[in-house]
């Protein structure tokens, strides 16, 4: 279920940021930068900032749905 949210969220941010970049500033645009190098960097690391936002706002893990306590 997080990975959801990871994805339409940066999904979002990425669309805004362009439209920001063509009809505002054009430094917009290094936001889309920095949303796709944390989300290039996530593939390596398995470490997303995004994720830590999202569990401390109390969305849980696939797993945890289903997990036996």
């Amino acid at each position: 279920m997080i990975n959801r949210y990871i994805r339409a969220i940066a999904g979002t941010f990425v669309i805004i940021s362009v439209l920001m970049g063509m009809f505002v500033n054009p430094n917009w645009l290094w936001f889309t930068l920095f949303v796709g190098a944390n989300l290039f960097q996530s593939a390596f690391t398995q470490w997303c900032l995004m994720e830590k936002f999202l569990v401390k706002l109390g969305i849980k893990d696939e797993g945890d749905c289903c997990s036996v306590k």
